[in-house]
């Protein structure tokens, strides 16, 4: 169980603690300050891009009384769900997975507007991958109807995006002979163990579960373009073409076209400036070995990062360290 009060209530605590004991109040209660933050599956890229962030944040504890911790959770819509909720201070989505929330559209339509959610920077790429067994016969997306397809667990941003994308090509659910909804971590094995011809995922790479995957039994990437791919990309503002390059995963000799979104970080408007501040700090005082935590990571920019995939409006405590290293106007 994660145990997280807010600084007031957590002051009141630690102050009366401390005068239990004839102790008198002091900087120290700042130093039980928790904060979380959500990611998604341990095979995926946002679980280990939470513990890089929390990892240089926790570097300074001793100076700021933050802990940072990362969970592993649903994914994308989980996250923001959460933070809505006040279950978790921040949270990795994918980029069209926040402007949704933001603007209560999509998946959040009966939830409605998430007008508290404050974006704080973007992150990788994050291409639609799809795995098939390579016996499957399957080389394009097409090829998929008929076939016994993971689309992903519910609160997932691969799943949100399947759902938008059936949508877009007329398809359903029905037209799989099996549309399987496991986590990633249970994709690879589902797959190589011939419970499913192909898996969906939205996700950075390398990752482990691709990795996992085309190194346990024989699979290829699927191409997932065309004019009715392309007309999607067009329509829609977060999403863009990408090419996952061949020769980074085995039996995967050629470059493959898809299209993606991008991983975004977020929190919300509820979470104090400092806080967020102190994070953004941590991790861009630190930025080439932020970088060096993960080869997703790799190109990123920081100018990049401050500008492209965030529909939410920027956190202040954010927006205050950019502008002091002149990222912003």
């Amino acid at each position: 169980m994660r145990f997280s009060l807010t600084p007031t209530k957590l002051g009141l605590a630690a102050a009366s603690m401390l005068v239990a004991v004839g102790v008198a109040p002091s900087s120290a209660v700042a130093q039980q300050q928790f904060v979380s933050i959500g990611t998604g599956g341990v095979t995926g890229v946002y679980y280990p891009v939470g513990g890089a962030i929390c990892r240089l944040m926790n570097q300074t504890r001793r100076e700021h009384g933050i802990r940072c911790s990362v969970e592993s959770t649903g994914g994308s819509v989980f996250n923001v769900n959460a933070i809505r909720g006040g279950e978790l201070e921040f949270g990795v989505a994918q980029s069209d997975v926040q402007f949704n929330s933001f603007e209560g559209e999509g998946s959040f339509a009966d939830a409605g507007p998430f007008e508290d959610l404050r974006a704080v920077f973007s992150l990788h790429p994050e291409p639609l991958t799809v795995v098939a067994r390579a016996d499957a016969g399957i080389t394009n997306f097409e090829d998929l109807r008929g076939k016994r397809v993971n689309v992903g667990n519910p609160g997932s941003g691969q799943r949100a995006l399947m759902d938008i994308l059936l949508a877009h090509v007329g398809w359903t659910m029905g037209d799989f002979s099996l549309a399987a909804e496991l986590a990633p971590a249970e994709q690879s094995q589902a797959l190589c163990d011939n419970n499913i011809d192909a898996l969906v995922y939205t996700v950075g790479h390398p990752a482990g579960s691709i990795q996992e995957a085309t190194s346990s039994c024989d699979s290829v990437l699927v191409n997932v373009s065309g004019e009715q791919i392309q007309s999607l990309v067009d329509e829609v503002p977060y999403y863009f073409n990408a090419t996952i390059p061949g020769g980074m995963y085995r039996g995967n000799p050629d470059d493959v076209q898809t299209f993606g979104v991008g991983a975004t970080f977020v929190t919300s408007a509820a979470v104090d400036d400092e806080t967020v501040y102190i994070l953004v700090k941590s991790l861009f005082d630190n930025f080439d070995s932020f970088k060096a935590l993960h080869p997703a990571l790799a190109n990123l920019e920081p100018e990049t990062m401050v500008s492209e995939g965030n529909s939410a409006p920027l956190h202040p405590g954010a927006e205050r360290y950019y502008r002091e290293q002149g990222w912003l106007n």
